[in-house]
């Protein structure tokens, strides 16, 4: 099961008209965000991307683009390093 932050608020997009279905955001996607359907990649499950933005960065059609450190996920990881930085304060951790 891929871990939830916050539903219906993720910047992923993936433009099919870009999309030459290299499957390279089907490696460097940690949380298994996409899926190979036929000869191109679709988005499987955008709740569970944590907006990293390993996908678009190697992308060689620039056919994805998310928002990276946006949401709940970039406050996850501050509050993880201990980062004092704005967030979505969505947990007692990451309260400044």
């Amino acid at each position: 099961m891929a871990l939830r932050y916050l539903k219906n608020v993720v910047t992923l997009e993936l433009s099919a008209e870009k999309c030459n279905g290299c499957g390279i955001c089907l490696e460097v996607c940690p949380h298994e965000v996409f899926a190979q359907t036929g000869r191109l990649v679709a988005i499987k499950d955008r709740d569970a991307c944590m907006e990293c933005g390993a996908c678009a960065k190697n992308c060689p059609r620039g056919a994805l683009r998310v928002r990276v450190g946006v949401g709940c996920a970039n406050a996850i990881l501050n509050a993880a390093l201990n980062r004092k930085s704005s967030s979505c304060c969505c947990s007692d951790d990451c309260q400044d």
